[in-house]
């Protein structure tokens, strides 16, 4: 696969122009997790992607796979399949559903009731299958060769990441002098912010969970490498294996990779309802959780300490969940 380059993303935003909602920003207070490095202060602000159409980034690739196929005349009468944790196939029954073709989406039996009920409200026809990612992916794939739809992709196709992409270029006009961009890493997301980002000399920080480190163990090694997923936040952030678009993105000069713990991801997620009233998801709240002082695998302070001035976005990407048990923590 070639790997993505910045005039992907500039025709990925002029062809869903109009078709999804640009990314609102907010400048948070800076007492909210304390100071940088020696404590002193830096810009924090938060992307609130969450707002998106579908309740997160995927929208945005997947408009851009499907009027990129409709354009050139590749949309099959069976339509377009895809596996997902449950975003992207949202995402894509959205998207095939104002395009007025069927979509057919593969979910893990474990993925959120409110993800599935929330597909089938979109007019999907859904399938649960396996335990993980990578069994419904396989059921979609045998669906693909089988059915005759067009195989969408979560986040493994140039057009998927690059409609995701789209997304740092508004957080930048919003944001003048932005230096950083904390990004969750599910690989389309990443791969797209970062060749983004770098085209405009800013930060791209991944952020993943400690137990599912699919890009860290991949920039480490300089390729591909499959990985164990055991976290809370597997459910979005669970593939296996990063992609080839991921790992350039991330050997880049201007991508940094940092692990996080469960207990920082959770502290994160309550943080922004407690603080902001900010309901996300626990995948999307990966971003947050480098900046609070919480340690990672080192016993440390913060994975990531912005220097004083730092301009910092955080890029808060998805809000199907329940929230339910926030407002339960927050009363207990």
């Amino acid at each position: 696969m070639r790997h993505l380059d910045y005039d992907d993303i500039r025709q990925a935003a002029d062809r869903i122009d109009g078709h999804i909602r640009p990314v609102a920003v907010t400048r948070a207070d800076p007492g909210l997790v304390g100071g940088g490095r020696g404590g002193k202060p830096y810009e924090l602000w938060f992307a609130l992607e969450y707002l998106q159409f579908t309740g997160s980034f995927k929208a945005r690739g997947a408009r851009n796979f499907l009027l990129a196929h409709s354009a050139a005349g590749t949309l099959p009468a069976a339509g377009v399949t895809i596996a997902s944790g449950g975003n992207a196939g949202l995402a894509c029954a959205w998207a095939a559903k104002a395009l007025g073709v069927p979509a057919t989406v593969f979910v893990p039996e474990t993925a959120p009731a409110v993800k599935v009920a929330r597909l089938r409200a979109y007019g999907a026809d859904v399938r649960l299958v396996g335990k993980e990612y990578a069994e419904a992916l396989a059921a979609c794939e045998e669906f693909t060769a089988t059915a005759g739809a067009l195989g969408s992709h979560a986040y493994d196709h140039p057009y998927i990441a690059a409609g995701a992409g789209t997304v740092l270029d508004e957080i930048r006009t919003a944001i003048p002098g932005l230096d950083t961009v904390l990004v969750a890493v599910g690989g389309g997301l990443f791969a797209g912010v970062a060749t983004a980002a770098r085209e405009h000399g800013i930060r791209a920080v991944a952020v993943e969970p400690e137990n599912a480190r699919t890009l860290h163990a991949a920039v480490e090694a300089g390729h591909p490498v499959d990985v164990t997923v055991d976290s809370v936040a597997g459910d979005s952030l669970g593939a296996r294996r990063a992609t080839e678009m991921a790992v350039h993105a991330g050997r880049q000069d201007n991508a940094r990779s940092v692990l996080v713990p469960d207990r920082a991801i959770i502290a994160a997620r309550q943080t922004l309802w407690d603080e902001l009233r900010i309901v996300t998801e626990v995948g999307g709240a990966t971003a947050f959780a480098p900046l609070l002082p919480t340690g990672g695998e080192d016993g440390g302070g913060r994975p990531y300490e912005p220097r004083p001035g730092e301009k910092v976005a955080v890029l808060l990407c998805g809000a199907n969940t329940d929230p339910g048990d926030l407002v339960a923590r927050a009363e207990g």
